[in-house]
């Protein structure tokens, strides 16, 4: 039988959003770079190759930003509570990892909303210490997050259920 104090009560792991997947990416890559080339070739059989050299500049350089933004995308942040303790992790995109943990007991959640524009921030607050959780995430998925965390958080301030 498993330890009470050890059931997990939420976990979640937080992502940015991207909305082109690598396989659309390396599709919009191929079909950038030979309209590109479709433009760039009167350039250059007029003798004006350095034209057509920025072109290819242009590829170069888009492809490199859609490289940093998938590797900005590794990153996340992940939730785990179970009734003694609340660990929130945020990984880096290279790995690093920066850790924090709360007793559920004590932390508070705290949520900023603006009236137009929805909930704008979500944050842990625990002996003077505020963590903002899912910065990137949209103001209906703060939302939702703020929902359900603080759900679990009284759940695991009624402690563990024994039977």
């Amino acid at each position: 039988m498993s330890d009470p104090f050890e059931r997990k009560i939420y976990e979640a792991r937080l992502t940015p959003h991207r909305s082109m997947t690598p396989h659309a990416f390396y599709l919009f890559i191929m079909i950038f770079c030979f309209g590109q080339a479709l433009f760039a070739l009167p350039f250059f059989f007029m003798g004006a190759w350095p034209v057509a050299g920025f072109m290819g500049l242009d590829a170069v350089g888009l492809y490199f930003a859609f490289r940093a933004s998938f590797l900005a995308a590794r990153s996340h942040e992940t939730l785990d509570l179970t009734p003694l303790e609340l660990v929130f992790a945020q990984i880096g995109a290279r790995g690093q990892r920066k850790e924090w943990r709360f007793n559920p007991s004590w932390v508070r959640l705290e949520q900023t909303v603006h009236e137009e524009f929805g909930t704008e921030r979500v944050a842990l607050i625990s002996r003077g210490e505020c963590i903002e959780i899912g910065a990137f995430l949209g103001p209906d998925q703060k939302a939702e997050l703020a929902r359900e965390l603080n759900r679990a958080l009284i759940d695991a301030r009624m402690g563990a259920r024994f039977g």
